[in-house]
């Protein structure tokens, strides 16, 4: 069904969906952000608790090089529609009505560390490393800052959302990304998919639904927001620079 995913739904109702772009460091393509859009907007009868992870060496390496040639040769009403598409992706995957537990390995960077909050639970390998890595190519990580700022708040968010710096498990695990840091993931995903099998699915979903409303605003006027950011991030400048000297491997003139 899904190109870029791969998806198993157990007898217990626990659905696995895995990034599946592992020649690419699972990087977030055009085609990978509709299917998970299509999917967190269309779970299967009976799933209690989503596990997202990634195949291969890291669990997201943010956006897809081709993606971002791309958006450099759009025009800004283009880059407005597939910052749109992401910003629904993640829209989606955040209002999921099934506990969503991400389970990380390698590393999250970029919009990689946006799919990890807006995970309810994320444990991650003790090696696994994160990084905001926009500003290192001119941009800003916009779409995914709703979510960042509603899991680490602003105070912490504001260590890690400017600077691009890497930071390792533990760290994260400080700045509220994730819950649990365990050399063994398999038993860590399943202590926390284990309480959801016990509670009343409807029940959970609802509590969810609660939390959100409860916490950091993101709708769609926020979210419009975020659009209209990235779009006039892709627009400046340094952002043609910076991704040009990504692509060719060459240091961008801010890079000491």
């Amino acid at each position: 069904m899904y190109q870029t995913l791969l998806t198993d739904l157990d007898a217990r109702g626990v659905y696995t969906v895995t990034l599946n772009r592992p020649d690419k460091r699972n990087a977030l393509s055009a085609q990978m952000i509709d299917e998970l859009t299509h999917l967190a907007r269309g779970l299967p009868e009976g799933v209690r608790a989503v596990v997202l992870q990634g195949a291969g060496k890291v669990f997201c390496a943010g956006g897809d090089l081709q993606w971002m040639q791309d958006q450099i040769a759009a025009d800004t009403a283009n880059r407005m529609a597939e910052a749109r598409k992401l910003a629904m992706m993640l829209d989606a995957l955040n209002t999921m009505p099934a506990p969503l537990i991400g389970r990380l390995h390698g590393g999250a960077f970029g919009g990689g560390v946006g799919m990890a909050c807006v995970c309810d639970v994320v444990v991650a390998d003790p090696d696994c490393r994160f990084g905001l890595t926009e500003t290192r190519l001119g941009l800003i990580p916009a779409t995914i800052g709703p979510y960042v700022l509603a899991r680490m708040g602003e105070g912490m968010a504001r260590r890690v959302f400017m600077s691009s710096r890497l930071f390792d498990a533990k760290e994260a695990e400080k700045l509220g990304i994730v819950a649990r840091v365990s050399a063994d993931l398999e038993a860590a995903v399943e202590a926390e998919v284990a309480p959801f099998l016990q509670v009343a699915p409807g029940a959970a979903g609802r509590a969810k639904a609660l939390t959100r409303s409860l916490g950091l605003r993101i709708d769609a006027e926020v979210i419009d927001a975020s659009i209209a950011a990235l779009a006039a991030a892709w627009d400046s400048e340094e952002a043609a620079h910076g991704i040009a000297a990504f692509l060719s491997k060459t240091a961008p003139r801010w890079q000491s």
